[in-house]
């Protein structure tokens, strides 16, 4: 015990030194990693007074380089003062010093980085020395080689810190070269089809790529594509009505400009005929246009959803029979083959147009049949995974060569005896546009009896099934 006196104990200076002196240089001895060459230890009394000092137990010495010696003679003149500079340092250490005494002696470690007198950094802690309750002192251990510590440290993180830069480095140049320049490459192309330099993206090289950027690119291929087709087809269709419109325009043309030349009632009375016939003609294609371009807008925002095409033939049936006027083609719904829901995904206002220009096509060609009760008949049966619906007449059927070109836009098959201008030819190509967009197909053939005669044609839809 570096302890004495009874009742109130006191630190025993020759002990303490003692004891120090024992423990410090068994550390020594034993290599222990914090006491060394840097490490001072200290003993404060009760009223912070030193008993005991590591450096004055193992002779260290304080070693510098004194300024030169000045030359008798001479004068010398420093600012500021020569030592006053090193006295205010000290000074500050020692008042440093005995605040954090002064607080350990309050029963508080205290662990704090402060300046020598020597002005290097040390860090300092000091414990209260305990007797029960009562505080004896403080064991204050200080180490000076925080500079040193420090500065291997940061020398020790050196090499990470160039690594990591070359990492950096590295990296920025692969994200530049395998993602910065092909983003690159794609938003100058997209430029390109803005500015109307180019129709479609076309980039290869990045669409081949197994990445996300690959998928992208692919994306935007397939975007452009299907736009400058979109483009390609409305710059055909703006030919292909100019052509048409052009047609009744120029008999019209033709029909005013004899108008005044003729006196004669009968032939003017023609002429009014073919003016009237004229405009009717033109008001039907510029309406069955209209319904074409409007059609594509109305698919895309429109969702499909589950519709009854039992129902919506039923309707169409319905409303046929009672619109119908005397000497017109009745329309009648068979009965389903089997009595389950038959239901689709599709777009319910689109779909009946399907229908009614298959039907209104269909009755206007079965006017001119030999039969002696002719009529439009719609079917309905499930084949698989699809729902076949079919629209069948009693007509003089289509020419063989022509059961696709039927849905081509303005294409007209006119029967010897159907009226001439009495279909715009875009009914069909409404039909084949809105059921492939709904991912069904339509096709067109002939009916025939046991003899091998055509007696009408048959429109023939098939959708998907909405049970999937």
């Amino acid at each position: 015990m570096a302890t004495q006196g009874e009742p109130a104990p006191a630190l025993d200076p020759d002990k303490a030194r003692d004891t120090l002196q024992t423990l410090y240089v068994g550390a020594q001895q034993q290599q222990l990693m914090f006491v060394g060459a840097q490490q001072r230890v200290r003993v404060f009394d009760a009223h912070g007074g030193l008993i005991a000092d590591s450096d004055l137990i193992t002779d260290k010495v304080d070693s510098s380089t004194l300024p030169p010696a000045r030359k008798p003679g001479r004068f010398w003149l420093t600012w500021p003062p020569l030592g006053r500079g090193h006295s205010t340092g000290a000074a500050k250490a020692q008042a440093d010093l005995k605040a954090e005494i002064g607080e350990a002696l309050q029963g508080h470690p205290v662990a704090e980085l402060r300046r020598a007198p020597n002005g290097e950094r040390v860090v300092s802690i000091s414990l209260p020395i305990h007797y029960v309750q009562d505080v004896l002192g403080v064991l204050t251990l200080e180490s000076g080689d925080v500079d040193q510590i420090i500065t291997a440290q940061r020398w020790a993180l050196a090499p990470f810190i160039l690594i990591a830069i070359g990492v950096s480095l590295t990296s920025s140049a692969l994200l530049s070269r395998f993602i910065a320049l092909p983003v690159l490459r794609l938003a100058r192309a997209a430029d390109s089809v803005t500015l109307a330099r180019a129709r479609a993206i076309s980039l290869p090289d990045i669409a081949g790529r197994d990445d996300e950027l690959g998928d992208l690119a692919t994306s935007l291929e397939t975007m452009t594509s299907t736009l400058s087709e979109r483009m390609d087809a409305i710059e055909r269709f703006a030919a292909d009505v100019a052509h048409e419109i052009r047609n009744p325009l120029t008999s019209i043309r033709s029909a005013v400009e004899t108008l005044d030349l003729v006196t004669d009632p009968a032939s003017q009375q023609r002429l009014t005929d073919i003016l009237k016939h004229d405009v009717g003609r033109l008001d039907r294609l510029i309406t069955d246009i209209s319904n074409a371009s409007r059609m594509d807008a109305e698919l895309s925002r429109e969702r499909p959803k589950p519709l009854d095409l039992e129902k919506l033939l039923g309707d169409l049936a319905g409303f046929y029979t009672e619109t119908s006027r005397p000497g017109e083609v009745p329309v009648r719904l068979l009965p389903p083959e089997s009595l389950e829901p038959v239901n689709v995904p599709g777009r319910e206002g689109p779909l009946s147009q399907v229908f009614r220009n298959l039907i209104d096509n269909a009755r206007s060609f079965s006017s001119l049949s030999t039969a002696e009760h002719p009529e439009v008949r719609l079917g309905l049966r499930r084949e698989g995974r699809q729902i076949v619906a079919t629209v069948e007449d009693d007509g003089p059927g289509l020419p063989a060569e022509n059961l696709e070109t039927v849905f081509e836009r303005f294409y007209t098959a006119r029967p010897k005896g159907a009226a001439f201008g009495g279909h715009s030819g875009l009914g069909l190509s409404i039909a084949r546009q809105v059921v492939d967009a709904h991912g069904g197909t339509i096709r067109a053939e002939n009916v025939t009896d046991a003899e091998g005669h055509v007696t009408g044609a048959r429109f023939i839809v098939a959708l998907p099934d909405g049970r999937g």
